[in-house]
């Protein structure tokens, strides 16, 4: 089994949580994006795609994986790269999380960026 499973929350809906215990700086995923031309994102950021996407440079990113499902915090337990040469969003462990622990990461990017999301954040 891997460190992860798909469960529903109470906040959000779906979420990632952890299937056992992680510690910091584990590796969590790589999840492989498929890439939205900023062009083509036009047509689509008026879908329900909006909630699951990546800024990749100046075009958007969709996770495949459990990568588009981790939901949000403004103190996340989970970082993740934008790795540009293999196409994917790595996820790693900023801290220790317990099994059946919620992993989240920060949907700005920065784990220390507080500024507002285009949605009201329940912490």
């Amino acid at each position: 089994m891997g460190p992860i499973v798909m469960k529903y929350t109470e906040k959000y809906g779906r979420g990632i949580f952890a299937a056992r215990n992680i510690e910091k700086d584990e590796f969590i995923e790589v999840a492989p994006v498929i890439i939205i031309p900023k062009v083509e994102w036009k047509q689509m950021r008026e879908s329900v795609l909006v909630n699951y996407i990546f800024r990749w440079d100046d075009d958007k990113a969709l996770a495949l994986g459990y990568g588009s499902l981790y939901n949000h915090s403004y103190t996340p337990n989970v970082g993740y790269i934008t790795n540009i040469e293999n196409k994917s969003i790595d996820f790693y462990a900023r801290e220790d999380i317990r099994e059946g622990e919620e992993l989240v990461v920060n949907y700005n990017g920065d784990p220390m960026d507080q500024s507002p999301l285009w949605f009201e954040v329940i912490e």
